[in-house]
């Protein structure tokens, strides 16, 4: 799914199709995503791993080039030892510091976790959630728009604003009750 599938998904949700007469604007629709997308990713991160090259005689590495970092998991080094050797690391801001060892112009093999992506030509939405970044994009959606109607009384009659917010609260409860299913899908693990 790429992000104009996802926009026409949320516009189908949302009852929001008649391309003359949009509720929402595509920005308004991909903010909503975005939002959502972000949420998603703090409860169920896509996971990655990098290579980066250590310096000789320094125990930083320079992680800035993680872009949309969330958590760095773990840290392999010397990368390719088997049986495979994880080192005990700490990370300030854009660095990682090794600890008990120095670089030494080898690579490191660094597991981190990350933002998902969603995009017109990539997803790391794994295909079983892209039903629920919909379902909280309509939420965050039909939430803007409830707090829009707020001052337009006669867009959508008296009580528009409360049936939009009672129905997107429903909805963001759902996403949330979602988020946290998926975080607590047990993942392999390994001691080291």
């Amino acid at each position: 799914m790429n992000l104009s599938v996802m926009r026409a998904s949320v516009r189908r949700d949302l009852k929001d199709e008649d391309g003359s007469n949009y509720r929402w604007s595509d920005d308004e629709i991909d903010r909503a995503i975005g939002r959502a997308l972000e949420e998603f990713s703090l409860s169920c991160p896509a996971e990655t791993v990098s290579e980066l090259v250590t310096v000789t005689g320094s125990d930083e590495v320079d992680i800035s080039s993680l872009s949309g970092r969330i958590a760095v998991q773990r840290v392999e080094f010397p990368s390719g030892a088997r049986p495979r050797r994880y080192i005990r690391f700490e990370v300030h801001g854009d660095m990682l510091i090794m600890l008990e060892t120095t670089g030494n112009g080898e690579i490191c093999r660094i597991y981190w976790t990350c933002l998902h992506t969603l995009n017109a030509s990539v997803s790391t939405i794994p295909q079983r959630y892209e039903g629920l970044v919909a379902l909280g994009a309509c939420a965050y959606a039909a939430l803007s728009l409830s707090q829009y109607a707020t001052d337009r009384a006669t867009y959508g009659g008296e009580d528009v604003d409360r049936d939009y917010l009672r129905w997107a609260n429903g909805r963001m409860r759902e996403f949330k009750r979602g988020c946290r299913r998926s975080a607590a899908v047990l993942r392999e693990g390994q001691l080291y």
